[in-house]
């Protein structure tokens, strides 16, 4: 059998997004200069610490040319399923502004998302209003060269509400009726148990549509998954859920890499966990590796 390429290993700075968004006590600069030490192939921008100044844009550009390092993907937060028409004018715009940024750093797919579960919108107008933006979108993506990815999300970490499409079926509704070349699913196992539900089985009903992914792992402090799906609706991060070290928690990732394979998937992984310092980025970055390898392996 001919081997195909391997995916790519990116990390994201989910350890330091206060420091890099909030208190700004943290510079994308510094962050590269820590995950230059990880031994992944690119980063994973947050559009939360970029600055949208050109002469900041090529700093940073050049920074990660130092350290001969990618930026494949942008994780964006659009808030498509804002009710006024004013406001959700604004949030398209800023997501083509960037889908721009995405291109100018050579990167490959910018983030999309649903919006915000907020109270009385109904299943029917969101997914249509979504369905419509991201449609609206794709020209302008295709032109750009850039695929919009659509996570199968839990919650910007800046939002008031969850995430409309955090349940499978309206997610897939979401996705299925969306059939470009220039749309994709981007993949979190994590999310999915977030959401009392199980990744091996979305993972199968998207695998085709997958062109990259965020690997992050959880495990379960106290109880079962039995208590986890009672407390699937509630606000905020389940408590009785965890992160950790990748490889250490809930996902198995032998079976994952083992049905991307399948589908012959040789796009970025991107590390979005490491929210208990350097030290756990590295190990889990470390395992990933190793599972790459493994699977991938030519």
């Amino acid at each position: 059998m001919k081997s195909q390429a391997k995916p790519r290993l990116a990390a994201f700075p989910k350890c330091f997004m206060d420091q890099l968004c909030v208190d700004r006590t943290m510079t994308v600069f510094d962050w590269i200069e820590l995950a230059a030490t990880l031994g992944v192939d690119g980063l994973e921008f947050y559009s939360g610490f970029l600055e949208d100044d050109e002469a900041f844009l090529h700093r940073v550009r050049l920074a990660l040319e130092e350290h001969n390092l990618a930026m494949p993907m942008l994780c964006c937060s659009p808030d498509f399923t804002q009710p006024d028409p004013l406001l959700l004018k604004k949030e398209i715009e800023r997501e083509k502004r960037m889908i721009e940024i995405t291109a100018f750093f050579g990167g490959r797919f910018c983030r999309v998302l649903s919006g915000q579960r907020r109270p009385g919108l109904t299943r029917e107008q969101g997914v249509a209003q979504v369905v419509r933006v991201i449609s609206e979108l794709l020209p302008f993506a295709e032109q750009s060269g850039i695929v919009l990815s659509m996570e199968n999300h839990y919650k910007d970490n800046y939002w008031t509400y969850p995430e409309f499409a955090q349940k499978m079926d309206v997610f897939l509704e979401i996705v299925e009726r969306i059939p470009s070349p220039w749309f994709g699913v981007n993949y979190d196992p994590s999310n999915a148990i977030l959401a009392g539900e199980d990744p091996l089985e979305l993972l199968d009903r998207v695998k085709l549509r997958v062109v990259s992914m965020h690997a992050s792992d959880r495990y379960l402090k106290y109880g079962t998954i039995e208590d986890l799906r009672k407390e699937e609706d509630s606000f905020g991060y389940a408590k009785r859920l965890s992160h950790g070290v990748i490889g250490k928690g809930m996902n198995d990732y032998d079976r994952i890499f083992s049905v991307l394979r399948s589908v012959g998937f040789d796009s970025w992984i991107s590390i979005e966990d490491g929210v208990n310092g350097m030290e756990e980025l590295r190990e889990s970055a470390q395992f990933l590796r190793a599972k790459i390898d493994h699977h991938f392996g030519i």
